[in-house]
């Protein structure tokens, strides 16, 4: 609970902070199907710079292979620009933190973590809306699962 806590003031801060500023849209809030979540996930990203580059995303996600699991999806990206304005490479790193739900297995709870590379095309509308094809593989304690991930989100 303490972790869940931590989390809900973290992104309550970044966010806080973010709206302060208006000239370069640096923040994402998108629902991925696949991807670092999984099976399905909610995040939340900004970009370190001004300008695409270095950024950093967490989320909430779930999957539901052999039971019902929490994911918490975190991680680094860049953003490559392409030729075409509004459009980028986007390559990055994370970790899915997942356990077990207590609700349905609570005497053999069990946590990992999977280590997830991304490599994807990423787009950013006129009217602030991101959406992102991506390659995501998963590799974790039990093996290396080729994945793919679609985001699609509001930037501001």
């Amino acid at each position: 609970m303490k972790r869940i806590y931590l989390l809900f003031c973290c992104v309550s801060l970044t966010t806080i902070i973010a709206l302060g500023q208006n000239d370069f849209k640096r923040n994402d809030i998108y629902l991925e199907a696949a991807g670092n979540g999984l099976f399905g996930s909610v995040n939340y990203e900004r970009q370190l710079t001004k300008e695409a580059g270095l950024g950093c995303r967490i989320g909430l996600g779930f999957y539901t292979e052999n039971g019902f699991y929490a994911t918490i999806p975190v991680g680094i990206n860049y953003l490559f620009e392409l030729k075409r304005k509004g459009t980028f490479i986007d390559a990055g790193m994370g970790i899915a933190w997942t356990q077990k739900d207590r609700l349905f297995n609570s005497k053999n709870e069990e946590n990992f973590s999977n280590f997830i590379p991304t490599i994807g095309y990423r787009v950013h509308t006129a009217k602030n809306v991101m959406w992102r094809l991506s390659a995501a593989p998963i590799i974790n304690k039990y093996s290396f699962f080729p994945w793919l991930g679609i985001s699609i989100g509001k930037r501001f």
